[in-house]
C-alpha cells in the first residue's frame, strides 16, 4: 500500500489550520483494525472542529471526521475479518482519536458496528451520526409512551442534519410533525420530508412563561436555550422532550414547573458513547424506517478538499440536510 490522502488539522499560534496531506500507513495510530474508508460525513461538530470555532480538538495533529464507513483490510480482533463492511460513529473518534477524513483509518474493534445487510455504504453516511441520533431520539419518544395517536410532535433545527432525518422518520411512522426553522426557503424541503406545519425559529426562541398552552406530545430538540425552554413549557401532560443538541446554546432558562405540574420528561440523548447493542437496533431500524426517497433530498456529496469550505458553511447555518464526504472523489 502506498500513500493516502487525509485532512489534517494543526494549530498555529492558537489558530486551527486544515490541509489535505499525503500520509503513510505508518503514520496512523496503533489500533487493532485497519479500515479502508469509503465515505465520511460532515456534522455540526465536525464543522466546529475543522474551523476551530469550538474546542473540539485538544491535541494536534488530528484527522477529524466523527463518522465513517468502509471495508476492513486487516484485523487483529476475531470479530472482524478482511472484507467486512463496517460503520463507525462517535466514541471520540475525530476528536480525541484520528477519524474519518482519511482514506485509511486504524480503529478499535469496540468502536465498529457491522454494516446492516442491505444498506449501501453511501446511504450509511447519508444517515451518519445525525441520523443515528435522530433515531435514538425517536426510540426515546416511543419508550416514553409517545405514539402517533398521542398528538403532534415538534422538531427544532429541522433543516439541519438531525432535524431533517427526525422529520422524515417521524412522518414516515405516522406522527404529525411540526418543524422549527429559521430559514423560510427550506419550507418546501421540510414539507417534502413530511412536516405538516412550519414554525418560525425567532418566535419559538421568544422567552416563554413557566407554563404555556399545551401543544406537544413529544419533541426532538437540537437547539437548547430558549427554544427548548419554550418546548418544555408547551409540552402536553406526560409529554416527552428529547434533547440532543445545543446549536443555540447549552443554557436552559426554564423552571421545574413543566416537570412537576405536567409530568413532562426531559430525556437526554447521546450518540457518542451509546452502547453497541442499542446502536445496532437503531441502525437496523434506520434501514427499514427511514424513507429511502428522503435521502436524495437530505444529502449532498462533496470531496475531501471541499470539507474546510463546507465546515465554515455548516457553522454559519448555511447547510441544508446531510453532507457526505467521498474519500475517493
Amino acid at each position: 500500500m502506498g500513500m493516502f490522502k487525509a485532512l489534517v488539522l494543526n494549530q498555529d499560534e492558537g489558530k486551527t489550520t486544515a490541509a489535505v496531506e499525503e500520509l503513510a500507513l505508518t503514520d496512523l495510530p496503533d489500533e487493532n483494525v485497519l479500515v479502508k474508508v469509503d465515505y465520511s460525513s460532515l456534522n455540526y461538530k465536525d464543522g466546529l472542529a475543522v474551523t476551530g470555532k469550538g474546542k473540539i480538538i485538544r491535541k494536534f495533529p488530528m484527522v477529524p471526521g466523527i463518522d465513517m464507513v468502509g471495508t476492513v483490510e486487516e484485523s487483529a480482533d476475531d470479530r472482524y475479518s478482511a472484507g467486512d463492511k463496517v460503520v463507525l460513529t462517535g466514541w471520540g473518534v475525530g476528536e480525541n482519536f484520528w477519524g474519518g477524513y482519511a482514506q485509511y483509518a486504524r480503529l478499535k474493534a469496540d468502536w465498529l458496528v457491522p454494516l446492516p445487510e442491505g444498506m449501501e455504504p453511501i446511504r450509511t453516511m447519508q444517515i451518519g451520526t445525525a441520523g443515528l441520533t435522530a433515531m435514538l431520539c425517536v426510540m426515546a419518544l416511543e419508550e416514553g409512551g409517545v405514539t402517533p395517536e398521542s398528538g403532534p410532535v415538534v422538531v427544532s433545527g429541522a433543516a439541519g442534519g438531525v432535524g431533517s432525518v427526525a422529520v422524515a422518520i417521524l412522518a414516515g411512522l405516522g406522527y404529525q410533525v411540526s418543524a422549527i426553522t429559521g430559514r423560510p426557503e427550506t419550507e418546501s424541503y421540510l414539507r417534502a420530508l413530511g412536516a405538516s406545519e412550519i414554525l418560525n425559529r425567532a418566535e419559538m426562541a421568544e422567552p416563554a412563561r413557566p407554563l404555556e398552552k399545551q401543544k406537544w406530545a413529544g419533541a426532538v430538540d437540537t437547539a437548547g436555550d430558549t427554544i427548548l425552554a419554550r418546548i418544555l413549557a408547551e409540552a402536553d401532560y406526560n409529554g416527552v422532550v428529547t434533547a440532543c443538541g445545543l446549536a443555540a446554546s447549552f443554557k436552559l432558562p426554564s423552571t421545574v414547573m413543566p416537570f412537576i405540574l405536567r409530568n413532562v420528561r426531559l430525556q437526554g440523548v447521546d450518540s457518542v458513547m451509546c452502547p453497541t447493542e442499542r446502536r445496532q437496533v437503531a441502525w437496523q431500524r434506520l434501514l427499514t424506517q427511514l424513507p429511502e426517497n428522503a435521502l436524495g433530498d437530505i444529502a449532498q456529496i462533496i470531496a475531501l478538499s471541499d470539507v474546510p469550505d463546507y465546515a465554515e458553511k455548516i457553522t454559519n447555518g448555511q447547510v441544508k440536510g446531510r453532507v457526505v464526504v467521498d474519500l475517493n472523489a
